[in-house]
């Protein structure tokens, strides 16, 4: 391809907005361990060798399965679930890693979610020794890719209510057999395993309409995955469909530590702290993407970043990001302390999203017409920021468990 020749009024090829700023206004990081520190900069190192692969993968609605193992040989996967088979991520650490994750792209933050805070989280916290001397370190390495199956198609944000269901089969054995559906879950057609959710359905047992959760191996008759397709958001990863006809299963399929719906919250509360880092990271790119923009693109005769408008846009996007680089600082903290409650967790993620999308929305419109070409970044940004604010509790779901956490009233329907 030729050299860029310069033509009246096309003096300039490109901008280059990539780079990283290590925008931090309040110096909010800048007393990490060495050790956090460490983890952090080898998400950075892997998020530039994967970087060409996801653009490819993001174009294609592909899901490269390397990028998981190539995750996984980085140490990268654990997110801070603690098990003495597993390397050590403090709370901060796994906060940064997936922070940096999703500033490179949405599909990795969203892959370490699933393979790391979902299914992983659930065998350690959950799991038989048996179930965790297997699965836990092929899980942490990329070897298996693994899925966490609760939601369904018409369970979204009333997953409480699911209907898929574990019965047993009445055999000497003691096995199990699934029945239901299940959507939106990732790595849930990539030919691993996935954790089923499933409601207990054996009338006279004391465990009857209990929630359990269940180990199926993708391959077991009776399990279909199905890529969901046309999807404008999270390109890099397939989530699928997931139908459940009679699937057989045995006895130690059941992951033993859980017994009620409470067990996935536990799940569920980790990774929102997990969701309020990756908004941090979508908000950081597209923060650092504009402001690099705006020095090097020239309109009426200067910088944009020279305009007054221009100015308190960039000043809009930093307090925004300022303000979420703090809740995540804090929650780190906490969580390290052990004090970390639910409801704190929701609140991190209900206003680190929210934050995301008009820090995004105001990167956007400052890059003009080049804000909607993917090259630029910030589109492809705008559009995974509005998967994360949907999944792992919606804006409405978090707000109504913060209610329910300050009134004392709970307006669950």
């Amino acid at each position: 391809m030729p050299d860029f020749a310069p033509r009246p009024g096309h003096s300039v090829d490109g901008y280059d907005v990539a780079q990283r700023l290590g925008t931090d206004y309040y110096a909010v990081f800048s007393d990490i361990p060495a050790d956090d520190r460490a983890h952090w900069e080898r998400a950075q190192a892997f998020v530039d060798e994967a970087a060409a692969l996801m653009v490819d993968a993001w174009d294609d609605a592909a899901y490269p399965f390397q990028v998981v193992r190539m995750m996984g040989e980085s140490d990268l996967i654990v997110d801070g679930v603690a098990h003495p088979v597993l390397m050590p991520m403090s709370p901060l650490a796994a906060g940064l890693v997936n922070m940096e994750l999703s500033r490179g792209d949405g599909s990795l933050g969203t892959v370490l979610a699933v393979q790391g805070g979902l299914a992983l989280r659930t065998i350690a916290l959950f799991g038989s020794p048996d179930q965790q001397a297997r699965w836990l370190q092929p899980i942490a390495r990329g070897d298996v890719l693994a899925a966490f199956a609760l939601t369904e198609p018409d369970h979204g944000s009333d997953s409480v209510s699911l209907e898929t269901t574990a019965a047993r089969d009445g055999s000497s054995a003691g096995g199990w057999v699934l029945n239901g559906a299940k959507k939106w879950i990732g790595n849930g057609a990539s030919g691993g395993i996935t954790l089923v959710w499933a409601r207990v359905a054996d009338e006279g047992a004391d465990d009857h309409g209990c929630v359990r959760c269940f180990l199926v191996e993708q391959d077991t008759p009776g399990y279909r995955g199905e890529v969901i397709e046309r999807k404008g958001s999270l390109r890099g990863i397939h989530q699928a469909l997931i139908t459940l006809d009679e699937v057989r299963l045995p006895a130690d399929a059941v992951i033993p530590g859980t017994r009620s719906f409470k067990d996935a919250s536990t799940v569920l509360y980790a990774t929102r702290s997990g969701v309020a880092w990756s908004a941090l990271g979508h908000a950081t790119a597209c923060y650092e993407a504009a402001l690099q923009y705006a020095r090097q693109r020239v309109q009426f005769g200067k910088p944009l970043a020279a305009f007054q408008l221009v100015q308190e846009r960039l000043a809009l996007m930093l307090d925004e990001l300022t303000a979420m680089q703090l809740y995540c600082r804090r929650l780190a903290d906490l969580d390290a302390r052990g004090e970390l409650r639910p409801t704190q967790a929701s609140l991190a993620k209900y206003h680190n999203t929210r934050a995301a999308r008009r820090v995004a929305s105001i990167a956007r419109d400052l890059l003009g017409g080049n804000g909607i070409l993917l090259d630029y970044r910030v589109m492809q940004h705008l559009a995974d920021i509005e998967a994360i604010h949907t999944y792992e509790g919606t804006e409405s779901v978090q707000s109504l468990l913060i209610g329910r956490d300050l009134t004392g009233f709970s307006a669950f329907a």
